[in-house]
């Protein structure tokens, strides 16, 4: 009789750890939400949950208007058909530090997550870039994999004999 209820407690510890588990996994999804695009920060953490998301053209609009800028089709591709995959990563954003001419530098952490079983993460320091253009604050360059390399620079055409 004693082994019995033994066991039954320990099978009722095991059913209330598994649904307290549950309830935490249901609770904290879909927690992130969009914050105001009106500071770097705010606008560093909208481009990266907009990727998130899979709203490509809210995260493209988040882009500075510079000369070489990829255009749209181009930019959803490199997150869709190229192997830019954030799903897997995380993102801090840390302090931010005005310069002048209407620029802004934003600490951002990314948090890669383990590749295997007994891979361990790990973290990058990094600085996002933003301008003001028309009063509102643009990416100038992001972290990888938030951001192409390519994206930016001059399409070399090869030359023809």
């Amino acid at each position: 009789m004693k082994q019995d209820r033994f066991l039954i407690g320990i099978l009722v510890f095991i059913v209330v750890l598994v649904a307290a588990a549950l309830a935490l996994f249901f609770i904290r999804q879909d927690t992130q939400a969009y914050l105001a695009d009106d500071t770097p920060e705010g606008v560093v953490h909208n481009y990266a949950l907009s990727l998130y998301d899979g709203d490509y053209e809210r995260a493209y609009a988040y882009l500075a208007d510079l000369e070489y800028k990829p255009d749209y089709t181009y930019f959803r591709q490199n997150f869709v058909n190229y192997g830019m995959d954030v799903s897997s990563n995380a993102i801090q954003v840390g302090d931010v530090a005005y310069l002048d001419g209407g620029e802004a530098l934003v600490d951002v952490t990314v948090i890669y997550a383990p590749s295997g079983p007994f891979a361990e993460g790990w973290n990058s320091f990094e600085t996002a870039n933003l301008i003001q253009q028309a009063g509102a604050w643009k990416l100038t360059y992001m972290p990888y994999p938030y951001w192409g390399w390519d994206w930016y620079q001059e399409t070399i055409e090869p030359v023809k004999p």
